[in-house]
C-alpha cells in the first residue's frame, strides 16, 4: 500500500548512524543495554567473526545480524524497550546539528520525512517518535514478550533500503526526492533521489524548495 501524497510535497529520506547520528547507534545501544560480562561472554562466543569483519571477509550486514543474535537472544522485551526508550533520549544530544537543522526545515514545509536504517527497531522507534518522522528499518522478532535474536525483515542497507522505500512510498507522488547518507550502503537510496547529499563528500546541503508557494 502506498502513502498518499501530492506534487507539493517533498520527500526526504535520512540514514541514521554516521548521517543524522553522529555515532554508531547500533553498537552504543549494546554498551548502554547490557552488562559488559554480558558483552565479553558473547563477544568471546562471535570473535572469528568479529575478526573477519575487521580484515574486510565478513559483510556488514551479516556481522550486525551475528552481533544482534549474540547479545540480544532471549532478552526480557519489556525491559529492554525501557532501556530503548532511555537509549533514543540520550541519542537526541548525538545528533548532527545542521542535519537535524535540515530534517526540521523538511518538517516546517509539511515534506514526509523517514529515517531508513539497518539499525534496528528496538530504539529506533522510539528515536521516530521523538523527531515525529516514519521509519523503515531492520525488524527484530519476539515470541511471547522475549526477543528471540533473529529478524522479521533482511538488514535495511543497500538494495533493500531501495526496495523498502519504493515499497511505501509512491515517488511520483512527491515534487522533490532528498536523500541523505553517508556510506556506500545508502548509494542506491541516493540514486533514487532528486537531490542527494552524502556526508563527506558533498560540499553543502541542498536547498529545500518550498512547492506549495510555487504552485
Amino acid at each position: 500500500m502506498y502513502a498518499t501524497g501530492k506534487k507539493n510535497k517533498n520527500l526526504a529520506l535520512f540514514d541514521f548512524d554516521g548521517t543524522l547520528c553522529k555515532k554508531d547507534s547500533f553498537t552504543g545501544f549494546i554498551f548502554y543495554a547490557l552488562s559488559k560480562r554480558h558483552i565479553v561472554k558473547q563477544g568471546i562466543k562471535i570473535l572469528p567473526w568479529i575478526q573477519a569483519y575487521y580484515l574486510n571477509v565478513y559483510s556488514a550486514p551479516a556481522m550486525r545480524s551475528r552481533l544482534f543474535r549474540a547479545m540480544f537472544s532471549n532478552a526480557n522485551a519489556l525491559e529492554l524497550q525501557q532501556m530503548a526508550r532511555e537509549y533514543a533520549t540520550s541519542l537526541m544530544s548525538q545528533l548532527n546539528r545542521p542535519l537535524l537543522k535540515q530534517l526540521k526545515q523538511h518538517q516546517a514545509l509539511g515534506d514526509d520525512v523517514v529515517l531508513v536504517s539497518a539499525s534496528i527497531d528496538v530504539y529506533l522507534k522510539h528515536v521516530c517518535e521523538l523527531l515525529n518522522i516514519d521509519l523503515i528499518c531492520t525488524h527484530t522478532e519476539q515470541v511471547n514478550n522475549i526477543y528471540t535474536g533473529q529478524y522479521t525483515t533482511p538488514d535495511c542497507s543497500s538494495k533493500q533500503k531501495r526496495q523498502r522505500i519504493l515499497e511505501r512510498y509512491h515517488l511520483a507522488d512527491y515534487a522533490v526526492i532528498y536523500a541523505y547518507g553517508n556510506s556506500h550502503e545508502d548509494q542506491e537510496m541516493l540514486a533514487l533521489a532528486d537531490h542527494g547529499y552524502m556526508v563527506g563528500e558533498s560540499d553543502h546541503l541542498p536547498t529545500i524548495l518550498d512547492h506549495k508557494k510555487l504552485a
